[in-house]
């Protein structure tokens, strides 16, 4: 890895007249500005499938793609749908923030639409698609069609026999919604033919895509439904104990998150081969995989079903470089990133060093000990790490300022010396630009400045979240010249001429 810097921006954040962002004009638009930016990586949250909550790291799969992000002018130019049909529906009120309720409503018919007019017209190419994806695809559109068919419950409240897939029952569950998994395999074909496109120009344009790989898998996807041995399930298909994190500084009571928990005893026994095939979906759609809570590798926290909370949680071993080797040896090409972030622990200390994975590093940690012993300061950053402003469960900049206590705004403002001239934000995307870290990455949120930029995801509240969307027209060239500029100034431009163009240039102060 270069010395290089990139921007972290949900797919659903972009600016679109229906809804949600989607991999239509304003992505492309977006890769434009990152090259002229001087950027060289866009950070991603997971794109699979939401469900309630919206949340993207609890999908119905691991491998296939939200509907959400299907842009919907894109069919249209491919006949697929008409322009009266986009205008006639309502995709809610602020442009600013994503109303799933209306999207939910919305897409589906309008793709449903698009799958009566293409099916016949794209069943070669749909056939291929599905021969190259036979893995997972036709178990997700089953899984789908039975979710809709059984009102969108989760799978353990489907009749007995489909719930634990006796074949007799999946037999003739195929016969009786082939329809519906047409439909649900026509979408992914959409998804992905739209989304090789836009990764193929992002490529073009030297920048790599960065995606998230969430440890866990939702309890209620295909993922769990058809592979129950892997997790740790009673008889009935219930866990026996869920996923969380112990009480920190997001929460008091911890966080329950209520995923599944692997049983890696016989993952082992299966040579790892459900996350070598999970990293080789992710490998299909990233140029580098973050691989989130990489900590539980190393230990992870078991509450047992049924906690409100996840006080009453243990620690448990992880399968540390039994898997972790397995994954950088079966893709020596693919670059990782390990999410190492909490409370220090020496275990998962150790599993990164001997893992040579770099780690990552947040700013906006580095002032919570005003006496200078966090090793998130930019002095103590080593080469071998990605550095952060902060993620998206950080607050941008400009309300994190609002938010954090005086005595750690008075320690970063004396450590960066951080001045009016120069700008609070200014000041401390220097801090981050400046490190040693081979990647610097920030939330483009810290470059807008405004006081009520909006926040991706709260820890530990289950409103509000997932729906921050950029105003039309914000991604100026005068901000990307000012990005290029200080991407410049601190030597993470692709190339030396570039470097000394773009260092010449005046400071900009937005």
């Amino acid at each position: 890895m270069e010395r290089a810097s990139g921007i972290l921006l949900p797919l659903f954040s972009l600016p679109s007249p229906y809804g949600i962002g989607t991999m239509g004009r304003a992505a492309y638009e977006f890769a434009d500005f990152l090259h002229a930016a001087g950027q060289r990586y866009w950070q991603l949250l997971p794109l699979g499938p939401t469900g309630y909550g919206d949340s993207p790291y609890q999908s119905f799969s691991t491998y296939a793609g939200n509907p959400y992000f299907i842009d919907l002018e894109l069919l249209a130019e491919d006949g697929l749908l008409t322009q009266a049909e986009l205008s006639a529906r309502e995709w809610g009120n602020d442009p600013r923030r994503v109303d799933y309720g209306a999207v939910y409503e919305n897409r589906l018919p309008l793709l449903r639409l698009a799958k009566a007019r293409g099916w016949q017209r794209d069943r070669d190419a749909v056939a291929a698609f599905a021969a190259q994806n036979a893995a997972w695809l036709p178990g997700y559109a089953l899984f789908m069609a039975l979710k809709e068919r059984f009102g969108m419950k989760p799978w353990q409240q489907w009749p007995e026999d489909i719930r634990l897939r006796r074949p007799e029952a999946l037999k003739r569950c195929r016969a009786e919604a082939q329809e519906e998994i047409e439909f649900y395999t026509y979408v992914q074909f959409l998804f992905f033919r739209q989304w090789n496109a836009l990764k193929a120009y992002v490529n073009s344009l030297g920048i790599r895509i960065i995606g998230d790989v969430p440890i866990y898998v939702a309890m209620d996807s295909a993922d769990v439904w058809a592979e129950r041995a892997m997790f740790q399930l009673d008889s009935h298909g219930f866990p026996t104990e869920v996923a969380g994190v112990p009480p920190d500084y997001f929460s008091a009571d911890g966080q329950l998150w209520g995923n599944p928990l692997y049983d890696y005893e016989a993952m082992k026994h299966d040579g790892f081969g459900w996350w070598i095939r999970r990293i080789d979906g992710a490998a299909r759609l990233y140029d580098v995989v973050r691989i989130d809570h990489f900590r539980g590798f190393a230990a992870y926290w078991a509450v047992p079903y049924g906690e409100t909370t996840a006080k009453n949680g243990h620690w448990m071993p992880g399968p540390g470089m039994d898997l972790v080797g397995v994954l950088t040896g079966w893709f020596p090409n693919l670059s990782f990133i390990a999410e190492d972030l909490g409370t220090p622990a020496p275990e998962v200390t150790a599993l990164l060093s001997v893992s040579g994975l770099p780690g990552m590093r947040v700013l906006e940690f580095a002032f919570d000990n005003p006496q200078g012993q966090s090793p998130y300061l930019p002095h103590r950053c080593i080469e071998n790490c990605v550095y952060y402003t902060g993620t998206h469960d950080n607050a941008p900049l400009s309300p994190w300022r609002s938010e954090v206590e005086p005595e750690a705004l008075t320690f970063a403002a004396q450590y960066l010396g951080l001045n009016p001239q120069e700008g609070f934000c200014a000041g401390m995307l220097r801090g981050g630009m400046m490190t040693s870290a081979k990647l610097f990455v920030s939330q483009l949120q810290d470059w807008l400045e405004a006081e009520d930029v909006g926040r991706i995801n709260t820890p530990g509240t289950a409103q509000g979240n997932w729906q921050f969307r950029l105003s039309p027209g914000v991604l100026s060239d005068e901000l990307a010249a000012h990005i290029r500029a200080v991407t410049a100034r601190y030597g993470r431009l692709p190339d030396c001429a570039a470097l000394k163009a773009a260092s010449s240039q005046p400071m900009l102060h937005l």
